[in-house]
């Protein structure tokens, strides 16, 4: 296994125990080691939604749909992060094209940052 994939797994493993804060530390590592990984991206950004770094969150989602235009999960955190910022219009953009381009099912659970 590559460090970086041992990275993002005990990042991903501190996410899953809750512990925000402290999964940024290796997803960070595994970020300079691929910068060019969506789910370590993704992952970060998760990391730094939940320990309320907004901005920091919002960069990481919009590397994700750099690398992923189509990533409905994405523009959804990406909206989230910035309706977090007071960013209203410009999250509803993103929060739009994140219901068009996964069109849910009544009975199916919402897109949620915050427990991810």
């Amino acid at each position: 296994m590559s460090e970086a994939y041992e990275l993002f797994q005990l990042g991903k493993a501190r996410l899953r125990d809750g512990e925000a804060a402290q999964a940024t530390v290796p997803l960070e590592r595994a970020r300079r080691l691929e910068p060019e990984k969506a789910s370590i991206r993704e992952a970060l950004g998760i990391a730094y939604f939940r320990i309320t770094h907004w901005r920091a969150a919002e960069l990481e989602f919009r590397k994700v749909l750099e690398l992923s235009p189509v990533d409905d999960y994405a523009h959804y955190a990406l909206g989230r992060a910035l309706e977090k910022q007071g960013r209203q219009a410009e999250a509803s953009v993103h929060l739009k094209l994140a219901r068009c381009l996964r069109p849910r099912d009544p009975g199916e659970p919402s897109l949620d940052v915050d427990a991810s």
